[in-house]
């Protein structure tokens, strides 16, 4: 992508709204602006009230306007930001007057893209400006700003530089061989390549808490027809989201409801009964009941009061940890039969909300023990998880490598740790996955 053109995009929420901000960046945004206010460009980084015109000179606003010329901005290009009322009409009008300037409208992410290219930013940076913007809750929030902030990127880059310095170690005995250099060079680095490959599998067996933080924790409420999955659905969320009926087998698909836990999101889904079904429609509902079981971060299994034993389908679909509760707990007693597996009890009754209360802080705990922020920062794609994985990979080839002694195939293994590395914070190589990354991004970022 060319960064000659000067392009303008909303970088305010689209909607009526009390006020806009367009955003202007490139060699003729000084030109342009001055042009649209009918004046010199004022100081930098001062807003100053100005009256914007088209091409003719008649009035299309009265606003601010704030001036910060490159490289001190956000896009290390001369950079302005045009505070306007929020009406259709005043946005469309700015935006005509732009355009007969001669700048055209941003594409997707062409902002933090053009700042990534002039070095204001890295690429794990740049990924959590989108997070940010698209941050629904608090835990979303704090990470994104971690990773903006650049935690991320000093843990690679710092993994990078020790890597690039046992690189010159071995490469000093491969091109050096006859000059004074102490004894077994490159065979002293062995030390610090296990050490980094075990650092890069400790981040890597973080069971995808980025991932989750960003994209949800799941839990399937599973049980038999009639158990009531979908009273607790409606119970925890406080609201109808899913049919409440006498009649079993009722909920034929996967109802999936959106809640906040500790400032984390939470998908829960209330699943077809687990039963020998009687049709092919109920058949597969609840094969995508236990595929969603299989998929699931915790699983709650409902059990009625009053049963002896839990069906095998359901004691096949738990795993440790999970929940196992005794629903309907109001209309009788009964110690449910036990399972094979670890998982923590309890009863409940979605008619009188006992339990209810208990359930939730218990979900709360094991939540925040899920995704709350540890000392080291999170992965948060699926392409830093491959990236890092292929740099541990390499290293364990490259210790492989020092056993049969071939230190030309540990250097190789070593630079393409290194070239891995860089590709993840976009110091090297990066091209291919640029498009993909920006295209995520909203018009204005």
């Amino acid at each position: 992508m060319s960064s000659a053109a000067t392009i303008f995009a909303l970088a305010s929420g689209a909607g009526r709204a009390g006020v806009a901000v367009i955003r202007v960046s490139g060699p003729d945004a000084g030109r342009a602006v001055a042009a649209l206010s009918g004046r010199p460009l004022p100081d930098p980084r001062l807003a100053v009230r100005r009256r914007f015109v088209d091409v003719d000179g008649a009035l299309l606003d009265d606003g601010l306007l704030l001036w910060f010329p490159g490289p001190a901005s956000f896009t290390g290009e001369d950079v302005a930001e045009l505070q306007i009322h929020g009406g259709a009409a005043v946005i469309e009008a700015i935006a005509a007057a732009l355009e007969a300037q001669g700048l055209r409208l941003a594409r997707p992410g062409e902002f933090t893209r053009r700042a990534f290219e002039n070095g204001k930013l890295d690429l794990t940076a740049a990924e959590a400006i989108a997070d940010l913007v698209d941050a629904e809750t608090e835990g979303q929030r704090r990470q994104a700003l971690r990773q903006m902030q650049g935690a991320l990127a000093a843990l690679y880059d710092g993994w990078r530089a020790r890597l690039l310095t046992i690189l010159a170690l071995i490469e000093g005995e491969i091109d050096f061989p006859d000059e004074d250099l102490p004894d077994a060079l490159a065979a002293r680095t062995v030390p610090d390549l296990s050490a980094l490959a075990a650092e890069m599998d400790a981040h890597l067996a973080d069971h995808a808490r980025g991932e989750r933080v960003r994209d949800g924790y799941r839990i399937a409420i599973i049980g038999a027809p009639n158990a009531g999955k979908s009273s607790l659905l409606n119970a925890l969320v406080q609201r109808e989201a899913a049919i409440v009926s006498d009649t079993p087998g009722t909920t034929r698909d996967v109802v999936e409801v959106r809640l906040v836990l500790a400032g984390y999101p939470v998908w829960l889904a209330d699943t077809a009964g687990l039963r020998e079904a009687a049709d092919a429609i109920e058949s597969d509902g609840v094969r995508r009941a236990l595929a969603r079981a299989e998929e699931a971060d915790l699983r709650i299994a409902l059990v009625e009061a009053g049963a002896n034993e839990v069906a095998p389908q359901l004691a096949d679909a738990l795993r440790d940890g999970d929940f196992l509760l005794t629903s309907k707990s109001d209309l009788g007693a009964g110690t449910v039969a036990p399972v094979s597996r670890d998982v923590e009890r309890l009863a409940v009754s979605t008619a009188t909300g006992a339990g209810l209360n208990d359930l939730l802080a218990r979900l709360t705990r094991r939540i925040v023990s899920a995704l709350g922020e540890t000392e080291a920062p999170a992965l948060t794609r699926h392409r830093h998880r491959e990236a890092v994985r292929e740099t541990r990979d390499h290293l364990q080839r490259a210790l492989a490598a020092f056993r049969i002694g071939g230190a030309e195939l540990v250097a190789e293994d070593v630079r393409l740790a290194a070239r891995a590395l860089g590709r993840l914070t976009g110091r090297i190589d990066v091209e291919d996955v640029l498009g993909e990354i920006f295209a995520s991004f909203c018009i204005g970022k």
